[in-house]
């Protein structure tokens, strides 16, 4: 089994930045797609940022131009700078992780979900 461990949530006044790191540890075959998950209460999961082992990021629309998403494969750790941050922005955000157990076969995981809270 892979557990995510994740760091970096907390507190912080629109237009501030923060930085969510996430690593991976256990059982690694092969980490394939990474990213960003985040929910809000009583909103639904959505997803925030992706990224591919070999690159090609991609975004959510509000996201987009405001957060970077990066990662490390050799230390199997995906990050998320966050710049800008709005109100909206507030959620409990997840990273998430695929592993590749062979061709034909994967599974995903989930990290613990820091809150993170704009407001002034």
């Amino acid at each position: 089994q892979v557990q995510l461990v994740e760091s970096g949530g907390g507190f912080v006044q629109p237009g501030g930045s923060l930085r969510l790191s996430c690593s991976a540890s256990g059982i690694i075959y092969y980490i394939g797609d990474m990213g960003w998950y985040r929910q809000a209460p009583g909103k639904q999961r959505e997803l925030v940022a992706a990224i591919a082992r070999a690159g090609s990021p991609n975004y959510a629309d509000s996201v987009k131009g405001r957060f970077t998403i990066s990662r490390d494969n050799a230390k199997n750790t995906v990050n998320l700078q966050m710049n800008s941050l709005k109100p909206e922005d507030t959620a409990v955000y997840y990273c998430s992780a695929h592993r590749i157990l062979t061709l034909e076969e994967s599974d995903g995981y989930w990290g613990q979900g820091p809150k993170v809270t704009v407001s002034s």
